[in-house]
């Protein structure tokens, strides 16, 4: 793995270019990429509760990135905390940079219930950190998902 560091802020303390880095990477991956045509920016990154998680590269840019929102009414069960937006640059993909963002969210929120949507080929990843899916598989943002819930 390169030399990197992970990093975990709120909203109102990123700068702004910590911030340009991580939209870079998931526009670049979710829209350049993987070709979703669906709102990116949702406010849901601006909320005090949100806590933004990245790995950035030895030039500072986000290589990993994945978010934790907090959902006042659970969607599942007694699941309030919601990790989302989970990517990595391509040229890092292989080298388990997101399992030490998850390692990361475990050490933090471990003792709450989760609730994520997976893109159903990631599905693994998450199942090694106690993640089961629930439900059946449906289509967003034209890519195969399925929920998956942490207790």
């Amino acid at each position: 793995m390169p030399e990197c560091s992970l990093v975990a802020k709120p909203w109102s303390e990123l700068t702004t270019g910590e911030l340009y880095s991580i939209l870079k990477l998931r526009t670049d991956v979710f829209f350049v990429e993987q070709k979703i045509d669906e709102e990116e920016l949702d406010y849901r990154d601006l909320e005090p509760s949100t806590v933004h998680y990245w790995i950035a590269d030895s030039a500072g840019h986000a290589i990993a990135y994945l978010r934790v929102l907090f959902d006042p009414v659970a969607a599942h069960l007694a699941a309030h905390r919601v990790p989302g937006r989970v990517v990595v640059r391509a040229d890092h993909r292989g080298e388990g940079l997101a399992q030490l963002l998850f390692e990361r969210v475990i050490e933090r929120f471990g003792d709450e219930p989760m609730l994520l949507h997976a893109q159903e080929y990631v599905a693994p990843l998450y199942e090694k950190f106690g993640f089961a899916m629930f439900g059946e598989p449906y289509v967003e943002a034209g890519i195969r998902h399925i929920s998956m819930y942490r207790p």
